[in-house]
Order: C-alpha cells, then structure tokens, then sequence
C-alpha cells in the first residue's frame, strides 16, 4: 500500500512558515517547505485540516494560528458533523481544524490525532481510479461525491472532493488558476493528477554512521 510521507508547500519565506506551523500547530515531519512563487491567484484547489478530540482543542490551535499571522476564513463553530473553523496560513494554504464532539471532555490542548490532506478534483471517479491504479488503497468511498485512501503508517491522509464543494466548505470563491503550490512526497512514485496535483518521490532516510 502507498502512503503520503509528507505534503510540500511551496512558499515565499521557507523560514517564515516553518516558524508559522511549529507555532500555530506544532507540526514538523508532516510539512516539508521548499522557495516557490510560481504564479498562483485564489483558491488552490486543496485544504489541509487538522482532527482534534474535542472543541476546546479546535479553539486552541485557531486561536494560536491567529496570533501568529493566520487569516480568519470561517470562525469556529458547531455544525451537523461537530465543531470546527478554517484559517488560511501566511503562505495561502488553507487549514481547517475540526472535531467531531460537540463537548469538551477535558481542558484544553493541543493534540493533534490526524492531517488530512483534500484534493479538490473535478471528477471523484476518475480521479479515484488514477490514485487506485498508482497503488493507493480506498478505505471510504461516497460515490462521486468523496473519497478516502487508506493511511497505513502515513502521517498524512489523503481525500478527494469535488472542487466547488470544497471551496464552500473552506469559505472560500471557487476560481483560482496557476499553480497548486503544492508537490506530495511518497512511495507512489512521480507523476502528477488528472488535476494537476504532483507527486514526487519520498527523500531516502539519513544513513547512520558507522557504529551507530
């Protein structure tokens, strides 16, 4: 089975945005950060969301992501599913943090249980079929409406669905040309989407020294 090793932002100020998401959320081997600024304008097509155990928590990490620089999209609040709210970072990715509980349980932290990573697509099915035939296995699938791969040892899960409802459920105008801003790091190999969306080979781990 494939999995994401890590997904790629292509952003102005690497540094800038490593300081960003290690002070908003506290990620590191998730996010990889590479100098870009191939032209971009609106939505990108994608979202990246953040599962947390309880609303205190959603609030937690929004209200960090604010203090250092983020942008306010849909404030948090409680809805049919839970609870969440959605920022778009310095760089222009767009987050959303979310729960499924309705009650806080406990005081508030910032644990993160999963990334999650949605591509917007034009046709789910087929798009679906691409990623099966490049090795990736459906753990949910929802007709053409979403999709979602099996994560395995991955940090990050992967999703598909349909762009213009993912752009309403970020907040956000639908249109959007250029780049992606965004490459995805795996075993799958290189190759990119139906939608554009690239994929580049994982980095080899580090070789230990000797005697090590």
């Amino acid at each position: 089975m494939e999995i994401i090793e890590s997904v790629i932002l292509e952003v102005a100020d690497p540094d800038a945005a490593a300081h960003f998401y290690r002070t908003a959320f506290g990620l590191d081997e998730q996010l990889r950060l590479r100098a870009g600024q191939a032209p971009s304008t609106g939505f990108r097509g994608y979202t990246l969301s953040l599962t947390v155990a309880q609303p205190a928590d959603v609030n937690a990490l929004l209200d960090a992501a604010l203090d250092a620089g983020a942008t306010s999209l849909k404030p948090a609040a409680k809805s049919l599913w839970g609870y969440g709210g959605v920022v778009q970072a310095p760089d222009g990715a767009i987050w959303k943090v979310a729960t499924s509980a309705k009650k806080d349980t406990g005081p508030a932290g910032r644990r993160i249980d999963s990334v999650v990573l949605l591509l917007g697509v034009a046709d789910v099915a087929a798009s679906k079929r691409f990623y099966v035939e490049h090795g990736l296995t459906v753990a949910k699938s929802f007709g053409r409406v979403y999709v979602e791969f099996a994560a395995g040892a991955s940090p990050v899960k992967l999703g598909l669905y349909r762009r213009r409802a993912l752009a309403k459920d970020a907040g956000v105008p639908v249109e959007g040309t250029g780049s992606h801003r965004l490459a995805i790091a795996g075993g799958a190999g290189r190759f990119t989407d139906p939608d554009g969306y690239a994929w580049e080979a994982a980095a080899p781990a580090p070789v230990p020294a000797a005697g090590f």
